[in-house]
């Protein structure tokens, strides 16, 4: 049986923002995974549904343009999103574990309830949460879009404090929803706050001037 480290593992990656404010509490390296076997209607990422698609990236690629956002931005954690964190609970725990022991902060959203997750035999879910400081869980719903908690689509949806470096009674929770923009080769950026106006939105060319 061969042995895979770290450095071995490849992730399907959608997207990598290196330095936000939009995706959880203070300046964030960003990472979207490629592929989710939910279908929420209203999804604010459907070309990250697929499994097909993305890039593979090795882990130590991953870390190592995380370390640069460390250096470059002062980031204080990531943020795994997707697609769907946990159908790549492997990957991910890999990568939870190496940003926790830098001293980091993982933060996790999830379509999948505490309690769905808790059951899945895949025994890396269980690895990923014991490397995660915040899980948001619960599929989105656009009929109960969410007015008060910053960073949250959904009412539903409830977030789990799993370590003591951040408290359900941070301000930062209740601050304005942010919406960031960001202009990359001939594509427009768009994360933050799923917007109806902004679905889709990061990914459609620029209109090419006369």
């Amino acid at each position: 049986m061969r042995i895979y480290l770290p450095t071995d593992i490849k992730l399907p990656i959608a997207q990598i923002i290196p330095c936000t404010e939009a995706e959880g509490p203070g300046r964030r390296f960003a990472l979207w995974f490629q592929g989710c076997p939910l279908r929420c209607p209203g999804c604010c990422n459907p070309e990250m549904l697929p499994f097909t698609g993305g890039t593979e990236m090795p882990l130590s690629n991953v870390l190592a343009q995380m370390d640069a956002a460390v250096q470059e931005h002062n980031i204080e954690g990531i943020t795994l999103l997707g697609g769907e964190p946990l159908a790549h609970a492997a990957g991910a725990a890999a990568l939870a574990r190496a940003v926790q022991e830098r001293g980091l902060t993982v933060m996790v959203f999830s379509g999948y309830t505490l309690e769905e997750a808790r059951q899945s035999p895949e025994p890396a879910v269980a690895e990923l949460f014991a490397h995660t400081d915040i899980l948001v869980d619960g599929p989105y719903l656009r009929e109960q879009p969410e007015t008060r908690r910053r960073w949250i689509g959904s009412a539903n949806q409830r977030i789990h404090f799993f370590s003591d470096r951040y408290r359900a009674d941070d301000p930062r929770w209740l601050l304005p929803n942010t919406l960031e923009i960001c202009l990359h080769g001939s594509e427009l950026r768009v994360n933050g706050f799923p917007a109806p106006s902004a679905v889709g939105l990061w990914q459609r060319p620029l209109a090419k001037r006369p």
